[in-house]
């Protein structure tokens, strides 16, 4: 067993039971005392289907208020959550609900509807909540060793790796983002990223354990989130790059209320472009680095130096670590991490565990750099993953699913710069001289999520490869520009 904390949703409803903990795009909100006792509620219902401590439990769900209540509904049973990405594809969908041994999958009426999934096991949330409720003791502590979510993340084989948080995981990153970035009475938290990836997730988790009230965005729109950045007292937000171009286009007639704070920005690096009218417009723009096995940021600039290292990550949250092994002769290296918000394995990984995983450090296969005052600059991530809007898309992977195509004999998928997502998969193939593009993406669009999709096919007569047979991606990059 490890460390033993009352649990936290118990511990805010005792001390801020009249605070509102979420509030919704209508107006309506919560409190910490009403999502307790809604919490417990479903819970209870949930346990009548059999959920239990370490139960593996799948929510295919968008943002709203019955998400954030399931969560909490889950610690109440020591459920374990398995969040599962919405905009992907029926078979990548059933791939990772067998992979992640999930007993039943809960999702919205739409969705079950949209998907379809052959799913043994699958319940919407209209559904729970017509169920009686079952009398039950709930977990009234929380033991921080204790696994609470799942999410896949793929690697460099495109192959979806499970990464598992532990309650303690979520507790550290929580706690590491409050001291770099402090706490007041009167924060609120945008919460406009998807809940079922950790970005999202986290802001839920801070908002629990710290007391901090969100607003929660169930889809994004610009003109919605610019509204809410005007209107509803917000003092930080959660962005990606796509947001950050919207939102400097909406400031050309308006200026950002003096109330905003913080621009927590992550999910990929930011084009020059960018950076600079940021900064003529002095934004409270603050770049963070981290990913899905950290928790979340686990790197992340201040207040003081937002404006002045325009195009850092910043420094390593207090208690995390960082460095740079084997570096270059720019002193470019690979990003190694420590810290109780980074995972310790990957479930049923063995080699990618054996590799990435040493005395506590987490190699993440990205490059960058220190400079002379601890800085970190990111150069590339995990070298050849591509990040389109906040999403992650793996070449290999799309590149497998283009190989299964019959005609298709060779593929490369390389990243494209772009203004609105930051960045966008682009492919070069070998194939038969009768293949077209719009016959490939036809065939793409029933198997990959749409914005894993090549948003172009370049036809070559032969792939640039190295001494060893292995694709220059690098090279691809030429035919770009």
């Amino acid at each position: 067993m490890g460390e033993v904390l009352p649990h936290w949703l118990d511990k805010q409803a005792l001390l801020s039971p009249n605070k509102i903990a979420i509030e919704l795009e209508d107006g309506s909100n919560i409190t910490f005392s009403d999502l307790q006792n809604q919490s417990q509620t479903l819970a209870r219902q949930l346990a009548g289907l059999g959920v239990h401590a370490s139960t593996k439990v799948a929510v295919l769900s968008d943002n709203h208020l019955d998400f954030a209540i399931l969560m909490h509904a889950f610690s109440y049973l020591q459920a374990v959550a398995v969040l599962l990405n919405t905009k992907l594809s029926n078979p990548e969908l059933t791939s990772q609900l067998e992979d992640a041994e999930a007993s039943l999958l809960i999702t919205t009426q739409t969705l079950k509807q949209k998907k379809s999934l052959s799913f043994h096991e699958q319940i919407t949330f209209s559904e729970i909540n017509k169920l009686p409720v079952k009398d039950i003791k709930l977990a009234d502590e929380i033991d921080l060793s204790t696994s609470f979510t799942m999410m896949f993340t793929s690697g460099t084989t495109g192959k979806p790796k499970m990464v598992v948080h532990t309650y303690g995981n979520h507790w550290w990153s929580a706690n590491a983002s409050t001291l770099n970035l402090g706490l007041q009475q009167d924060d609120k938290w945008l919460l406009t990223l998807p809940m079922y990836h950790v970005g999202g997730l986290s802001i839920l988790m801070r908002s629990v354990i710290t007391g901090m009230e969100i607003f929660l965005m169930e889809k994004y729109s610009p003109e919605v989130f610019f509204d809410a950045l005007k209107n509803k007292r917000i003092t930080i937000a959660s962005i990606v790059t796509v947001m950050l171009k919207d939102l400097l286009d909406l400031l050309t007639f308006e200026p950002l209320p003096e109330k905003v704070l913080c621009l927590l920005l992550g999910g990929s690096s930011v084009p020059e472009t960018l950076l600079k009218k940021v900064k003529e417009k002095e934004l409270p723009l603050f770049q963070s680095y981290g990913m899905t096995e950290t928790s979340s940021q686990i790197v992340t600039i201040n207040a003081d130096n937002a404006l002045e290292k325009v195009g850092s990550s910043g420094k390593a949250l207090f208690p995390a670590q960082l460095k740079i092994e084997n570096k270059d002769e720019n002193n470019v290296g690979e990003i190694v991490v420590k810290g109780p918000m980074v995972i310790n394995r990957y479930m049923n990984h063995p080699q990618a565990n054996k590799k990435e995983f040493k005395d506590g450090w987490f190699k993440t296969g990205d490059l960058g750099y220190m400079d002379k005052e601890g800085f970190l600059f990111v150069m590339e991530r995990r070298s050849d993953l591509i990040i389109s809007g906040g999403e992650n898309i793996y070449p290999s992977e799309v590149e497998n699913v283009l190989l299964e195509i019959e005609g298709v004999q060779e593929a490369a998928v390389v990243a494209k710069e772009d203004d609105k997502w930051g960045q966008v998969p682009v492919a070069f193939v070998v194939a038969h001289k009768k293949m077209t593009e719009a016959m490939i993406l036809a065939d793409l669009t029933s198997k990959l999520a749409s914005f894993k999709l090549p948003k172009e096919i370049n036809f070559m007569k032969k792939l640039p490869r190295n001494a060893t047979n292995k694709i220059m991606r690098h090279k691809l990059q030429d035919f770009l520009n």
